[in-house]
């Protein structure tokens, strides 16, 4: 089976007259030029099998047969292979750029000391744990690294140096990061941004006094990632907040002096026990947003609660971090599924908190659910946001795998005392089409569905799918609650900060209060979708209870709202704007007084 070309010095020709150049199948570039011309495949990887058949030019190997020969003019023929050649170069360029970017950071994985032990550690029992992560097969479900949180300080000598505690790790520290290290692991370790450790204050151990990276951060960091060579740093606040410090100048210095090291590849931890604002994205790999977690339904419940509208602020290998898990500790296993569940499809790191020496045998199997751990992990790396708000459940969704693809995973979380009834619409999901669903939990498949999923999910549960639909509706609603907030924190220390507030009568029960005052006190949608741009129709939905101005700017272009007033309900304004194709920045605000509060925009093709 051939598919041939026709040459001839000039003129047109035939098949009685022409050369035929015939291109033997090959099963390599078969495959490549199948998926070059499969629809809905993947810019990337539609210019790698595009490339693949332009490496092949030389020998002019093509990989169909057609009926006949084909034959063609000699000048059509080498405007043929100049343009052939012209996408060799420009394939070739694209693929050099492509492969030339670092992949993103995914959450770390691992186990870490503090839920179960406190300060209460020792080299003996933090080899015992390596020992128990690799003996149980985490670490081929992907779990790395061992961290040792507090406890493990002793004092520091005339110089300063800090010495570990001679009883707990009578070896020093590096015995035990060459020990992790060899069982082809990453060790981390501990401090505090004051002069004091957590530990000191909860556990009233005497070594944490005077522990913590204040007035040390060159010469600690030096030590725990220099000399004893410590892979994951976890940078504590209890210090820092009884001196009274400032969070980001704090932990700016700190991570200074980490980047003064040498070393790059650092994982950073900020925790501030709350969303400490945008800047730790400029300094961390992963930041808390919450207190501590605890075995206990009510505290697993709150810190979803908490991160519910955090997913603009997850990005680019950066992540919210949920706390350390809970699971082998005394939950339900519904309750374990919905920790392990939202701690995945939401992206935060997957610390395991329990003596892995005596874990049960459904919490060991939850913690190696590889489908789940998959959507942790994904390449997209990102954080599951609320679509649908009803009563007290919640449906999330995120891409996997590809951005704006055919594939999603959603949750249906029911975090309350009674069963829940899930309708949820697939155009809600932006799904077309008859769509397959899978039970990622269950690791079942539950078949094809079109329209919507209707579900019945139990009190304290959550059912995940992985949601594979036929085409992809383009975005027609951008909640409020899913914009970027570059002066949101969530550290209770501004006057009149902007923030996410329930609200019963918006179409998602959230919105966004406290917006403008400032120029860059502003909310932005950086992923406004069009398929085709073109002309839309932008209507607002907002609220106020005085005549209020907001500036609008799509890709730039800005139309100012006059004297928009509501008398406090939820009313709309439509204004034209023009979308390009593709991805379309929209920022809200009013750079001189309060703008009205948000609670969503839609947007409609004229």
């Amino acid at each position: 089976m051939y598919f041939s070309f026709a040459s001839k010095d000039k003129g047109s020709c035939n098949v009685s007259t022409c050369k035929f150049i015939r291109f033997p199948l090959n099963s390599y570039t078969f495959h490549a030029l199948i998926r070059f011309f499969t629809p809905q495949f993947s810019k990337k990887r539609t210019i790698f099998h595009l490339s693949i058949l332009i490496c092949h030019w030389s020998k002019l190997r093509l990989c169909i047969s057609l009926p006949r020969k084909l034959s063609i003019s000699t000048k059509d023929y080498k405007r043929m292979k100049k343009h052939l050649i012209a996408w060799g170069i420009l394939s070739t360029m694209f693929m050099a750029n492509t492969f030339a970017q670092k992949d993103i950071d995914r959450p770390i994985m691992g186990w870490s000391s503090w839920n179960t032990y406190h300060v209460n550690i020792s080299e003996e029992l933090i080899k015992q744990q390596a020992d128990a992560l690799i003996k149980h097969g985490l670490k081929e479900a992907g779990y790395n690294y061992i961290n040792i949180d507090d406890g493990f300080f002793g004092h520091r000598d005339e110089t300063g140096k800090m010495h570990p505690h001679p009883d707990r790790f009578p070896n020093g520290m590096k015995v035990v990061s060459d020990y992790i290290h060899s069982l082809g692991l990453k060790a981390g370790i501990y401090s505090d941004a004051g002069d004091n450790t957590c530990g000191s204050i909860y556990d009233n151990d005497a070594n944490g006094v005077g522990s913590g990276l204040y007035g040390h951060e060159q010469q600690d960091m030096d030590l725990y990632l220099k000399e004893w060579n410590y892979d994951f740093i976890k940078i504590d606040y209890c210090g820092g907040r009884e001196l009274g410090l400032d969070e980001e100048k704090r932990y700016s210095t700190i991570c200074q002096a980490i980047a003064n090291t040498g070393r790059t590849d650092v994982s950073i931890n900020i925790c501030r026990w709350a969303f400490p604002g945008t800047w730790a994205k400029r300094l961390a790999r992963s930041w808390r947003i919450s207190p501590d977690i605890r075995p206990r339904w009510n505290s697993v419940k709150g810190i979803i609660e908490k991160n519910l509208y955090l997913s603009a602020y997850a990005t680019d290998g950066h992540y919210n971090d949920m706390d350390m898990l809970e699971i082998g500790r005394g939950l339900k296993p519904n309750e374990e599924e919905v920790h392990f569940g939202m701690w995945c499809i939401m992206s935060s790191p997957l610390l395991i908190g329990c003596d892995m020496n005596t874990i049960p045998d459904f919490s060991l199997k939850l913690l190696k659910n590889k489908e789940l751990i998959a959507l942790n992990q994904d390449v997209l790396g990102l954080q599951a946001h609320v679509v649908q708000h009803e009563n007290e459940s919640y449906v999330l969704v995120k891409d996997i795998e590809r951005k704006r693809g055919l594939t999603r995973a959603v949750a249906l979380y029911n975090p309350s005392d009674q069963p829940c009834d899930f309708i949820v619409p697939f155009e809600t999901l932006e799904l077309g089409g008859n769509v397959k669903v899978r039970d990622l939990i269950k690791q079942k498949d539950l078949g094809k569905m079109k329209g919507e999923i209707r579900q019945t999910v139990q009190p304290h549960s959550v059912m995940i799918c992985k949601m594979e639909a036929e085409k992809r509706l383009e975005p027609v609603s951008y909640e409020a609650e899913w914009a970027y907030l570059p002066c949101y924190d969530d550290l209770g220390k501004k006057s009149k900060p902007i923030v996410y507030v329930p609200a019963p009568d918006c179409s998602g029960r959230m919105k966004i209060s406290r917006l403008g005052g400032r120029e860059e006190n502003f909310a932005e949608w950086s992923e406004v979708y069009s398929e085709k741009g073109g002309n839309y129709e932008m209507t607002i939905f907002y609220s106020c209870d005085k005549n209020r101005k907001l500036e609008v700017s799509v890709n730039g272009t800005k139309t100012v709202l006059k004297d928009l007033n509501s008398n406090n309900e939820v009313k709309s304004v439509t204004i034209p704007v023009s979308l390009k194709q593709g991805y379309n920045t929209v920022q809200m605000g009013n750079n001189f007084g309060w703008a009205p509060d948000i609670d969503r925009f839609t947007v409609s093709r004229q």
